[in-house]
């Protein structure tokens, strides 16, 4: 009954909409006051708060949050898609595209899926709508481009998965790159095809800029270059750890959004605030996560769950699809954090023992919270898009259901071959 009960209380929290963290907090209470009494749970509270951020690696996640809110009050996500636009506007799907290559840019400084939503349906959707573009298909395009931040570095998924499984942070990045570039290029196959079987979804358009024009368009583009060359480049090289890439980042954008003068003091009130409330919100799931956790340890389930599946007679692929299966399902009714929170205690043991790579399995988790964050009836970045766009919910999921194919291909073929997600992080290791 010790082990039961918290279990269908943590079930029955979710299914009434109990916010994540708490619901894994009083769940783990209530699990850890009956297996080994109240003097041993307030021990335990005492000390989960602080254990479970005290972590020096968890500074990486505010530093990245902080850098991605620099870069939305200022504007220059807007730049970025205006340069973009100049150059792939002729393009059947053109706007399409462009956004695309705005959001992979944008997750490669942000590691917000939502920010980096919220910042492409500001920019693109007035375009697509000025130029008669479906809706559905610019709401889809939008909240699929938002989903890049999460694979490509710096991912607060991928620095979450690090902690929380003692994996090198600065590996599981890098791992990040192929896999979020090769999805990108999946997101822009999708526009083409679909364009061609039906152009009437996105008009061509007749843009009159000549050469010089275009490459003027360019030097807006120049401080997200440099973000992107300090943060990864210094990761690669070894000269900053994940940890102290987060915080060169912030400073770096700070530098030169201030020098730009394109941010007062309101706007970094605002940044400020919009970094705090979406560290105490992962914060308080982290703290929540932990309590649960203790009473997983102290119960054995994990332990349990490790030896039974070991135990199985199926192949180990069998068993990684059962898991990936499971974390698709879960992507539907749950935050990407909550999942990870969640789920790694009782799935990374389960990997590690089969054999497979931490990291590698790391991509492929991080590929289906990808996936999650599309699909009804939660899809996050679809509701933050068609929020900022003032458009009907219904038709964003309208409009990413065949880019959620196209993940789902990426994703079968991340499976099949892990060398597309190992290369760059084994080139690091033998640098």
């Amino acid at each position: 009954m010790a082990i039961a009960l918290p279990l269908i209380c943590l079930v029955l929290f979710l299914i009434f909409g109990m916010p994540i963290a708490f619901a894994l907090g009083i769940s783990g209470s209530i699990g850890l006051i009956m297996f080994s009494g109240l003097d041993s749970f307030l021990g335990i509270l005492q000390t989960a708060p602080y254990e479970s951020v005290k972590s020096f690696l968890m500074s990486a996640i505010p530093m990245f949050i902080l850098m991605a809110a620099f870069m939305t009050v200022s504007g220059i996500m807007k730049d970025l898609f205006s340069a973009a636009y100049n150059w792939m506007g002729k393009l059947p799907g053109g706007l399409g595209i462009a956004t695309v290559f705005a959001g992979a840019m944008m997750g490669a400084v942000s590691g917000s899926s939502q920010a980096s939503a919220a910042a492409m349906a500001k920019a693109a959707a007035p375009e697509m709508k000025k130029y008669k573009y479906n809706t559905a298909f610019t709401m889809g395009v939008i909240s699929i481009s938002g989903t890049l931040a999460v694979m490509i570095p710096p991912s607060i998924v991928l620095i979450l998965y690090g902690i929380l499984t003692e994996t090198g942070v600065g590996s599981l990045l890098i791992a990040g790159i192929i896999p979020g570039i090769l999805t990108a290029l999946g997101y822009i196959i999708v526009i083409t095809i679909w364009v061609k079987i039906n152009p009437e979804i996105a008009p061509k358009i007749q843009i009159q800029l000549s050469l010089q024009e275009r490459i003027r368009s360019l030097k807006n583009v120049w401080p997200m270059l440099l973000i992107i060359i300090a943060v990864i480049g210094g990761i690669y090289s070894g000269v900053v750890t994940a940890t102290e890439a987060g915080a060169l980042g912030a400073f770096i954008t700070l530098a030169v959004v201030l020098l730009m003068r394109r941010m007062n003091f309101k706007q970094f009130g605002l940044a400020l605030n919009d970094t705090i409330k979406s560290t105490t919100m992962i914060m308080t799931i982290i703290v929540g996560a932990h309590i649960f956790s203790y009473y997983l340890t102290m119960t054995q389930v994990t332990q349990k769950l490790v030896m039974q599946i070991e135990g199985m007679d199926v192949s180990k692929y069998a068993i990684l699809a059962i898991i990936i299966v499971i974390y698709l399902v879960l992507g539907f009714f749950m935050d990407q954090i909550a999942i990870l929170i969640l789920t790694l205690p009782l799935t990374f043991p389960i990997i590690v023992s089969l054999g497979f790579n931490p990291i590698w399995f790391g991509i492929l988790v991080t590929k289906t919270v990808e996936v999650g964050l599309v699909t009804p009836p939660v899809g996050m970045n679809v509701f933050v898009a068609t929020g900022a766009a003032g458009v009907k919910t219904a038709e964003g999921f309208k409009g990413v259901k065949w880019f959620v194919l196209m993940d789902l291909f990426i994703l079968v073929l991340l499976i099949l071959m892990p060398f597309i997600t190992l290369w760059l992080p084994d080139l690091m290791i033998k640098k």
